[in-house]
């Protein structure tokens, strides 16, 4: 008994210096961790929190900015410095405002104007890009992940988003990320940007445009400067919001294409291009007889006054556009230069504003399709084959109003380093298109179909004017089987003095006297109301 309890305190005992041996092991670990431990604490880095910057302006002609007109306000918050429940109260969107700050990493969320700066928290105000109802967006264009996709957005994009300084702020962390408290910090502001484009429009103008034209389901409304061709204003129908793109892709009207740089069938205003050539070929005396048709090779061309309007001079021809009377007024013309004539107004070419905003040249008959007796039937009157933009139509309208000096159509006036002055502004660029005679009887055909016409809805109220319409064929048929009609008008007032160009283009809108004529008026209207203000 007494050798087995001495083996028994053996075993004891070497279980007791065993368990020692790991308690010591234990220890050198732990103190090998806390090395470890401390080492990464000391360890400094940083963690940068960058916030939406502001961007360059794009300006109207009056250096009235078209963006970045409104402003909102983003905070840059350090969890472990604020308290939770207190800070929320400036989150425009608390339940954001949690779910980041539960992660225990700098974050930014969108707060209210009236939060305050304060230990852990920093606020910047951030330019908002565009309004809610943008106004001439069109041209604008908008962004995606920080780059310029469609209009002067595109155009301008290294200029627009250069070397502009970030809105962000910098702290110093530990080796496991956290925020050292008590650190100093970094803050980069963006400043106040002043430097952008400026483009030749007018947004007092061009709200007018947009509201005028606000019942429009399809089309397009421009108004320009007759003098130099300035744009003062482009409305395109339907407008989208940038906010919600997928709507807009989704809707079968396509508002986002922009309708004044698409081509469309022209009708009855190309009558102005046929007189024109008629009138260089010292024709303007012609008269012949409207029966209510005229026959073309064995085709019936009708007039749209199935009786017939009698015998009618040029002026009377234009004033009740009168389709036969200018059909037999083309058969007596030089072919060539009547295609030659339409080509130096315009019709054919494209119309280049900016990079990606650039007219459509449309469809141009050449000289052998235009041989078929028919097909110059059809072209005397702006059918057939024959298509332009919106664009292209105002440039001829300036033409006739500016003496025959056709201006080329401008939208970018040139860049401002100071929100203030205009740097690299190009002079108007004109091209002589018609002797100034022949404008001006272009220009009482056109004062005539308004101020003499008791049937035109085109006759503003407080103001004069000369102006043509157009119900233009287009082919197409609606679901009744009835063919569908492009109503335009394009004109200028004051008809003495001739100032603004107003084209109007409504897509299946039918008569141009219905649709389009009234918008004209209306335009017509308040930009001389506008301008007596000033």
């Amino acid at each position: 008994m007494h050798y087995r309890r001495t083996e028994n305190g053996i075993v004891a005992l070497g279980l007791l210096f065993s368990l020692m041996f790991l308690i010591v092991i234990a220890k050198y670990f732990t103190l090998a961790s806390d090395r470890r431990y401390s080492a990464a604490a000391l360890q400094k880095g940083t963690i940068k929190v960058e916030v939406e910057s502001g961007e360059g302006f794009i300006f109207d002609r009056n250096m009235k900015p078209l963006v970045n007109t409104e402003n909102k306000y983003t905070a840059v918050a350090v969890p472990s410095m604020l308290n939770r429940d207190e800070t929320a109260e400036f989150a425009v969107d608390k339940d954001y405002f949690f779910t980041k700050y539960d992660e225990g990493l700098p974050f930014s969320f969108e707060c209210i104007p009236t939060t305050k700066e304060q230990n852990g928290l920093t606020v910047f105000r951030v330019p908002v890009r565009y309004s809610e109802n943008q106004s001439a967006l069109h041209v604008i264009g908008y962004t995606s992940q920080g780059k310029g996709v469609s209009g002067i957005e595109y155009a301008y994009d290294r200029i627009l988003r250069s070397e502009y300084a970030e809105n962000s702020v910098t702290y110093s962390t530990d080796g496991f990320g956290n925020v050292l408290i008590g650190e100093e910090f970094s803050v980069n502001r963006s400043g106040n940007i002043e430097s952008g484009v400026v483009t030749t429009l007018d947004s007092e103008i061009q709200k007018i445009c947009e509201d005028s034209g606000g019942n429009i389901d399809r089309g397009a409304i421009l108004a320009a400067e007759i003098k130099t061709g300035d744009i003062l204003a482009m409305a395109s129908f339907p407008d989208y919001s940038v906010y919600d793109l997928e709507a807009a892709l989704n809707d079968a009207r396509s508002p986002m294409i922009n309708r004044n740089l698409y081509s469309y069938s022209v009708g009855s205003i190309f009558k102005l291009v046929t007189a024109c050539e008629a009138i260089n070929q010292k024709m303007e005396g012609y008269r012949g007889e409207c029966t209510g048709c005229t026959d073309v090779s064995g085709r019936n061309f009708n007039c749209h006054k199935l009786d017939g309007h009698g015998v009618q001079d040029m002026k009377r021809a234009m004033v009740n556009s009168c389709n036969t009377y200018f059909i037999n007024l083309s058969r007596n013309m030089s072919l060539a230069d009547f295609r030659e004539t339409a080509y130096n107004l315009g019709f054919g070419r494209e119309i280049h504003l900016c990079s990606g905003i650039t007219s459509s040249g449309g469809i141009l008959p050449d000289a052998e399709e235009l041989e078929v007796p028919a097909e110059l039937a059809n072209f005397s009157f702006g059918q057939g084959k024959l298509t332009a933009s919106p664009l292209q139509i105002l440039q001829l309208t300036c033409a006739i109003g500016n003496e025959g000096k056709m201006p080329v159509p401008r939208l970018i006036k040139g860049l401002s380093e100071d929100g203030k002055n205009v740097v690299n502004e190009k002079k108007p660029q004109y091209a002589y298109v018609m002797k100034e005679k022949t404008a001006d009887l272009l220009r009482q055909m056109m004062t005539a179909a308004i101020e003499e016409n008791d049937e035109s809805k085109a006759k503003p109220l407080y103001t004069s004017a000369g102006a043509k319409t157009s119900t233009a064929q287009t082919g197409k048929f609606n679901e009744k089987g009835a063919e569908e009609y492009n109503a335009w008008i394009t004109g200028f007032f004051p008809a003495d003095n001739p100032e603004y160009a107003v084209t109007v283009l409504v897509e299946n809108g039918g008569y141009g006297n219905d649709s389009a004529a009234p918008i004209f008026k209306e335009i017509a209207d308040k930009i001389t109301k506008l301008r007596e203000k000033d």
